[in-house]
């Protein structure tokens, strides 16, 4: 199995060249085939001799095998998992795959690593140079909701050891508070993050830390110090768990806006619907003596102030 560099890259943007038509491989010739790991937070790289030698015959080969559970189930094959291949074909040197409706029902981080995993797989076969994926006929869409369009291999760098982390560039759409505290105010900000990384943690980390530095008519709400004990999302309900030092206020800003740029800022995700919040494990809570934490709290869109 061949060496992996040491270093972790950002995701980068998939470029517009051609796709080479360079000649297969020769049966018998190794390559390497792409797995997520048990627990479903990495990829993982297999040692695998070709058994075909023509380019339709070696990306079948290969769709086979990453559809095939192990013996032991050390590793997960990543098209043997909730979701199947409608069809594939392939087009100058492209896969195009159709999947089922059920690939939208992953969590983001194990979508990410699922394309990962089938990216660096096809791309292995000589003569492949990047994989497109649509779900149901439809171009497959990131959590934020951006086109994914074609993917090649330069995207994802590998590690040292035997696993892949995978960073992304991402877009996020946050919530901050105006000067006054009684409305939400709306930013973006585009960052590389580490897909083992849940995005709905992202979101909070990223809300905790404040607007950056020089941007005008945003103002921070959360208490820095605020420590994230868990986040996690179940049937559309993303569950907020922060320490107590949320509940100490220590910036200009309502209940009512500190709640909702949480929340309004999880909802942008497309896997989360709503929000409960718990502090230390405890919903029975009620913040700033007006908003019970056993309510689950849906988006708020009168909040956001009018530019």
């Amino acid at each position: 199995m061949k060496r992996f560099l040491s270093i972790l890259l950002a995701l980068l943007m998939v470029g517009t060249a051609g796709c080479g038509q360079d000649a297969p491989q020769a049966d018998g010739e190794s390559i390497d085939l792409y797995f997520l790991s048990k627990s479903g937070m990495k990829v993982e790289a297999h040692s695998y001799v070709l058994e075909t030698d023509t380019l339709e015959a070696q990306v079948e080969e290969v769709m086979a095998k990453l559809s095939t559970l192990p013996d032991k189930l050390e590793y997960q094959p990543p098209l043997a998992l909730e979701f199947k291949v409608n069809n594939y074909q392939i087009e100058d040197g492209c896969v195009k795959m159709d999947l089922t409706a059920d690939y939208k029902n992953m969590t983001a981080t194990k979508e990410i690593l699922v394309r990962a995993a089938l990216v660096r797989s096809f791309t292995q076969i000589k003569g492949i140079n990047f994989l497109s994926l649509t779900v149901e006929g439809e171009p497959l869409k990131d959590s934020l909701g951006n086109l994914v369009g074609m993917m090649s291999a330069g995207q994802f760098i590998d590690n040292a050891g035997d696993t892949t982390n995978i960073y992304e560039k991402v877009r996020l759409r946050l919530y901050f508070g105006n000067e006054a505290g009684d409305k939400l105010v709306s930013t973006t900000r585009t960052l590389d993050y580490n897909t083992i990384i849940p995005m709905e943690k992202l979101v909070l980390e990223e809300l905790i830390k404040g607007p950056d530095s020089g941007m005008s008519g945003a103002y921070a709400l959360i208490n820095p110090s605020t420590k994230i004990v868990s986040v996690s999302v179940k049937d559309g309900i993303c569950y907020v768990n922060l320490d107590s030092t949320f509940t100490t206020q220590i910036y200009n800003g309502t209940a009512e806006v500190v709640l909702y740029s949480i929340v309004n800022s999880l909802t942008e995700l497309s896997n989360v619907k709503k929000v409960q919040f718990l502090i230390d494990g405890v919903s029975e809570i009620t913040y700033r003596e007006k908003y019970s934490f056993t309510t689950i709290f849906e988006r708020n869109l009168d909040l956001i102030e009018s530019k």
